[in-house]
């Protein structure tokens, strides 16, 4: 059941969800978003500084006193149209907080309320990571380039699930979220009359040879029970119907769960990419984008908060997590620091919309879970720094 500090912040902490979900704000554009929180530190006497142009960052506790345990909320959302007949939709055309991260970031101001007026509790730091840029996937770079996990012990974050039922919190060991990399492949071929095709160099054909023989690196060059996707979703070539195409665009992405895998799998469509446009006589370029790496959580990390996730909901309600392909930064905090990522449920079969997948155009989220998400943060917190706890 949630606590009575949760409860007494439950108007506040619904009614700021609704205000970021009215007004939502792309990856690295949360000028608004940022604002708006800090003015709630602000009231919250809670000492803060932007992070980048758009994150923020607020300390409670005492730096260099004890541990030091970093709280992650993502803020930014993603350019869909809101479809949902609610008085909280979005005001921004063409932009919706459909993944959640609305919920996320008024959870972690719940919690900071909470644990501003036990500071003297804490024998430790908080830093909250109020983060741009997640769908981006570079708003933690800006986090950890600012050395801002330096001296830290921890780092917990939250992420809403409508695939788990609102009273559920989902948290397991090991990877939880894959890698996510966008990879260009750019063709250079010679443009030529279709009648005299020996004349120039198919970008075209070769792309076309390029994109079939990549997808042998899951079926033949990789071990079946080490999930990997090579996904290709863009294929672009020529100019008119009767040239013969001199250059060619191929855009896709790669997942995977492990580092080492990841490395593998780049390397080699890179190394295909260039021999078959060999093989076709074109040039072929590949160009990588790191957007995340796996998500691997800490197995004590996920013990310490399964176990306060069990005060919350009930241990039957603590469940594991199937790893899931999408991707989330997060993951880089967890290259550095013991850490987990639980996802907490928004899904109630009574409120359809809350049904619907992440992404979808009208997403909503149980509000319930984003209490106990709140919930989570706290006593995570009151966990690892509490005097009483320990």
């Amino acid at each position: 059941m949630l606590q009575p500090y949760i409860e007494k912040q439950r108007e506040k902490i619904i009614s700021l969800r609704r205000d970021f979900h009215k007004h939502p704000e792309v990856s690295m554009q949360e000028f608004r978003t940022a604002k708006r929180i800090e003015e709630e530190l602000d009231s919250l006497g809670i000492p803060h500084r932007r992070v980048g142009e758009t994150g923020v960052l607020g300390v409670i506790g005492r730096e260099k006193k004890g541990k030091t345990v970093v709280l992650r909320a993502d803020i930014d959302a993603l350019r869909i149209q809101d479809k949902k007949q609610v008085p909280y939709a979005s005001a921004c055309e063409g932009v919706m907080h459909a993944c959640g991260h609305d919920g996320h970031a008024a959870a972690l101001l719940g919690a900071a309320a909470v644990l501003k007026e036990r500071e003297e509790e804490l024998d430790g730091c908080v830093r909250l990571f109020f983060q741009q840029g997640e769908e981006f996937g570079q708003g933690a770079r800006i986090f950890i380039n600012e050395g801002l996990l330096e001296g830290v012990d921890r780092v917990f974050g939250i992420h809403v699930a409508s695939n788990i039922p609102v009273g559920s919190v989902g948290i397991s060991a090991g990877p939880v979220n894959a890698s996510v990399d966008h990879f260009t492949i750019r063709v250079k071929g010679k443009s030529a009359h279709v009648s005299t095709p020996h004349l120039g160099s198919d970008a075209l054909y070769a792309a076309v040879q390029i994109v079939n023989a990549l997808q042998s690196i899951v079926s033949r060059q990789t071990d079946p029970m080490d999930t990997v996707v090579v996904g290709i979703g863009v294929l672009q070539a020529g100019d008119s119907y009767n040239i013969v195409a001199g250059n060619a665009r191929i855009e896709g992405t790669t997942r995977c769960f492990t580092q080492e895998t990841r490395k593998f799998v780049n390397g080699r469509i890179r190394e295909m990419a260039q021999e078959m446009g060999k093989a076709h006589g074109v040039e072929a370029e590949t160009e990588f984008e790191d957007f995340a790496s796996p998500l691997v959580n800490d197995g004590e990390v996920c013990r310490e908060a399964a176990a306060v996730a069990a005060r919350i909901v009930g241990q039957e309600h603590v469940i594991p997590r199937k790893p899931s392909l999408a991707g989330d930064d997060f993951a880089e905090y967890l290259l550095r620091v013991p850490g987990a990522y639980a996802y907490v449920g928004t899904g109630n079969p009574e409120k359809p919309d809350t049904m619907e997948p992440q992404h979808a155009d009208n997403y909503d989220l149980d509000e319930e879970g984003i209490l106990i998400g709140a919930g989570l943060y706290t006593d995570y917190v009151l966990k690892i720094l509490g005097k009483t706890e320990k």
